[in-house]
């Protein structure tokens, strides 16, 4: 039987070079080269892909869009402001869509997430309930408890053995704590960090599986663009374990809060509550869905913002005694910065800014797909054609940033350049959490600022290079750096804090 659906495959490749080849003419981008029978440009694909696709973009004169053949699917790659903001303004219904992805099938239950669901009833429904059941501001303010607690456990874990001199301290594993607490707290009550109460083993199982699935999201696998390989790569078997076990873990979350005699004040109970007088349609598949968009969209990328974001201060310490001082007058030495001072500390928002610019952790966004026939910078838009759109080289781009390859808050101070920022997306399949994701970066780098000290390791500059390795933009190497408590920690923090 696997023979029979091998051989039909082969046909059905050769079917499509041959469509395209001679099937009605198209007004196409501009593409590299012509495409290789069968598996079109998938020989120029190299990771980094942000990289990659502003390399061709640039070997085909600057082309503010390009065309890819990659087996069976047509890609178009924007590299342009304009272009991407006509993408998501004249084009936004008819890119709506998301590609159907190997993953998403899998993990995230037939494609039925605030993230990978169809355009149509379905998702409105979903981002009505993200938008006013959970990212709305009054919920994000019911958890502010949550977050102060996380960032003053973070500040006492660096305080304990830098209240006389400078340690060497690694970061993403402090950030990780963060940011899984955080949501997860959230989402379900429970920390799986750093309290002393936790199982360690169930710890390291929550946090292998938020990484796995980082790794396999994003543009999807060879075997979504060559059917074929289903067949002759375990990759599809090794996705559907583990779709599994995340599922698994989502459903021990929801069980655990339903068989609560008392009811918490989670995200779950909440919309247990919810399906208790709609039952049909915030059924456990929805629930688990919502979780697990925001344990995925909550975690590992607020992390690599922070990591990224103090390796910027430790290479340009003029910026972090700025952002110091700045706070020190605002604020003072004798109490912590709260979420409500945040509007009063532009400069800690600039360097936000400016983190998200030139490293956005999801560089490539996520992909869209034309549900049908358009036009796109004067080019053809097929039907089914996947849009992938350039973040990082558009945050790059010198036509519309001033020295773009540095790192300048005082950039920001112009009125209106952060809305040329994309590092959430654009348009109205744009990041719901990016309002959470905003206070609790700015709420913790204000914070470090205001608690410590900072220093490289040593002389040299902290290396910049990303890790070619997942679909966000992580640095290639953990930032490791030298810290000291000042004294503000000593006046606000009690050692027996748990």
């Amino acid at each position: 039987m696997e023979t029979i659906y091998l051989i039909i495959s082969i046909f059905f490749f050769f079917f499509l070079s041959l469509k395209f080849l001679f099937g009605r003419k198209l007004n196409l981008p501009p593409s590299p080269t012509r495409p290789y029978p069968i598996i079109g440009h998938l020989h120029l694909l190299k990771l980094p892909l942000h990289r990659r696709f502003l390399s061709l973009s640039e070997s085909l004169n600057n082309a503010k869009i390009f065309s890819l053949r990659l087996g069976t699917r047509l890609v178009y790659v924007v590299s342009s402001h304009a272009v991407a903001e006509e993408c998501f303004t004249k084009n936004d219904v008819v890119l709506a869509n998301r590609p159907e992805f190997i993953v998403q099938k899998h993990i995230g239950y037939n494609s039925t997430t605030m993230v990978g669901a169809a355009y149509g009833d379905s998702w409105r429904n979903l981002r009505r309930i993200g938008t006013i059941e959970i990212f709305s501001s009054l919920r994000l303010n019911s958890f502010i408890s949550i977050r102060k607690d996380e960032i003053r456990r973070l500040i006492l874990s660096l305080s304990k053995n830098s209240k006389q001199e400078f340690v060497k301290v690694e970061m993403r594993p402090l950030f990780m704590s963060l940011t899984i607490n955080n949501i997860i707290r959230m989402v379900a009550g429970k920390r799986y960090y750093g309290d002393g109460t936790e199982n360690d083993d169930e710890a390291k199982h929550v946090r292998q599986l938020i990484a796995e699935v980082v790794v396999s999201g994003g543009a999807g696998n060879a075997a979504d663009y060559f059917p074929v390989l289903r067949w002759l790569t375990n990759y599809e078997k090794r996705v559907k374990k583990l779709a599994g076990r995340v599922d698994d873990f989502l459903q021990s979350l929801v069980d655990e809060k339903r068989v609560e005699k008392v009811k918490g004040n989670t995200m779950i109970d909440h919309l247990l509550s919810l399906q208790e007088t709609q039952p049909a349609y915030y059924t456990d598949v929805i629930i688990k869905g919502i979780i697990l968009v925001m344990i995925l969209a909550g975690t590992d990328t607020s992390a690599g913002t922070l990591e990224w974001a103090i390796s910027n201060l430790l290479n340009h310490p003029e910026v972090l005694q700025k952002a110091k001082a700045e706070i020190d007058e605002q604020i003072g030495l004798d109490r912590l910065i709260e979420e409500q001072d945040i509007v009063k500390l532009p400069y800690l928002q600039n360097i936000v800014s400016e983190t998200l610019r030139l490293y956005p952790v999801a560089p490539m966004l996520l992909p869209h797909l034309a549900s049908e026939d358009c036009a796109l910078a004067g080019y053809d838009v097929p039907r089914g054609t996947i849009i992938l759109v350039n973040a990082w080289a558009i945050h790059r781009d010198p036509k519309l940033w001033e020295e773009p390859e540095k790192f300048k808050p005082e950039r920001f101070e112009k009125q209106g350049e952060e809305k040329k920022l994309m590092a959430f997306g654009i348009g109205r399949r744009s990041c719901p959490g990016s309002g959470l994701a905003q206070r609790l970066v700015t709420l913790a780098l204000g914070s470090l600022i205001q608690c410590f000290e900072w220093e490289r390791v040593g002389k040299e500059y902290v290396d910049m290079r990303e890790s070619e390795k997942g679909t966000t933009m992580r640095r290639a190497k953990p930032l490791q750096a030298m810290c000291r408590a000042r004294p503000i920690v000593h006046k606000i923090l009690d050692d027996s804090y748990p």
